[in-house]
């Protein structure tokens, strides 16, 4: 055990809620990727080992940085922010297209996304402005303004081919100016922008013909993000006789097929039918496929180990003695858990089509990389908090030690 514990530093249900997501990625990544075998000449084995060398380095990953003292990151926003921004303009202009979305670079012969790095540049940068301009009664009002001028600019670099990944962000960081004390004032007059400015935007999206929404330059997306809209609105509405799956609906259609098969326990694992059919089986619908797999038993078990993520999350920023290193982990498990949530409420028909995967679990490259440094940064304030208490401990006990009489300590004059 003590071996575990020198090797497994930091919350210990943080480690096996990472583990298991892990495992759970594996056995479902390898089911699901049936179409990728069909692409690669019937390699069964392919998908499943590139998908393993990405969860081997992100583990690499979370074991380096759980070492690392967590006020190292304070530095690490003041370059990687500039960094993302520099990055997300060269995928604006010379983007790789992927499924219609410019959302990717080439880097030395490798595929990367600028908008995940740009995430976790974010959410680290807001968890130092917050520290730094933090009272005793909150966050001083210019806090705000220079978070909502950092993430306006990420955000609206990241939303012309990744709307979805811009919201999520936006919403992470209100969250984190709520948790972080930010004048409730100042935090209600963004709630009613934020309203005002979606329910313009979703006008838009509604009633402008898709031809003219298709004329406008740079928003090649706002002709897709309209069908997925209206297919969300209208999906209740016809009745399951007149129902028709076209290329449109596909998606969501074959999700909610393989959710509809499942029972309590489900089909088994490797035993799903719609993998075959579902595009984005292995990535954005693999939630469809572990309920269908493993019934509503396993759906839920998913859902809760992201939600125990989130709690202990939160048992680590009340143990921290500094504002930073609270506000960098719920930072951290706001953004897995939420984009966790989102990915769940598309593959349920709760919320339309996205394109956000389950983290940790889907298959990806960067993303897992940068999820496992979310996962890390956790330990690494678990760690280094549980050390520190540790060690005050210590020399509080020295100190006590100290001042004890000299003839006190004597234990043959104590004795006698």
């Amino acid at each position: 055990m003590d071996f575990l514990n020198r090797i497994f530093r930091g919350d210990k249900v943080v480690w096996v809620v990472f583990m298991l997501l892990l495992l759970i990625s594996i056995v479902e990544v390898f089911s699901a990727a049936s179409m990728l075998t069909y692409k690669s000449g019937g390699n069964y084995w392919w998908p499943i080992r590139q998908h393993s060398t990405y969860l081997f380095l992100g583990l690499g990953v979370v074991y380096v940085a759980h070492l690392i003292p967590y006020r190292f990151y304070k530095t690490i926003p003041l370059v990687l922010v500039p960094a993302s921004i520099c990055m997300l303009i060269w995928v604006l202009l010379k983007g790789v297209d992927v499924n219609d979305a410019a959302r990717w670079m080439r880097v030395a012969g490798f595929t990367i996304q600028p908008s995940e790095f740009a995430k976790v540049g974010v959410v680290m940068g807001t968890a130092v402005i917050l520290s730094r301009m933090q009272t005793e009664d909150g966050a001083t009002p210019n806090a705000m303004k220079w978070i909502l001028w950092m993430t306006i600019i990420v955000c609206g670099l990241i939303a012309p081919e990744n709307l979805s990944t811009a919201v999520l962000l936006f919403g992470v960081v209100c969250l984190m100016m709520y948790v972080g004390r930010v004048p409730m004032r100042q935090l209600l007059k963004l709630f009613f922008a934020l309203c005002a400015a979606a329910a313009l935007f979703l006008s838009v999206l509604l009633f402008v013909p898709s031809k003219t929404l298709g004329k406008i330059q740079g928003l090649n997306r706002l002709v897709t993000w309209q069908a997925r809209i209206q297919r969300f609105g209208d999906s209740d509405a016809i009745p399951a006789a007149q129902y028709k799956i076209t290329d449109e609906n596909y998606q969501e259609s074959h999700a909610a097929m393989a959710i509809a098969s499942s029972n309590i326990i489900g089909r088994g694992p490797g035993n799903s039918v719609e993998r075959d059919y579902l595009p984005q089986a292995y990535s954005d619908f693999i939630f469809a496929i572990i309920i269908e797999e493993t019934g509503l038993l396993g759906g839920a078990f998913v859902v809760m180990l992201y939600i125990i993520l989130l709690i202990r999350a939160a048992k680590i920023a009340q143990r921290c003695r500094g504002y930073f290193p609270a506000f960098l982990v719920m930072g951290c498990a706001l953004m897995l858990v939420a984009q966790a949530m989102l990915n769940m409420m598309v593959a349920v028909g709760l919320f339309p089509v996205t394109g956000q995967p389950l983290p940790l679990i889907s298959r990806g490259g960067t993303s897992t990389i940068i999820n496992c440094c979310y996962i890390g940064m956790i330990l690494s304030v678990s760690y280094h908090t549980e050390k520190m208490a540790r060690d005050a401990q210590a020399a509080a006990a020295e100190q006590a030690e100290d001042d004890i009489p000299e003839i006190l300590r004597d234990s043959s004059i104590v004795n006698a």
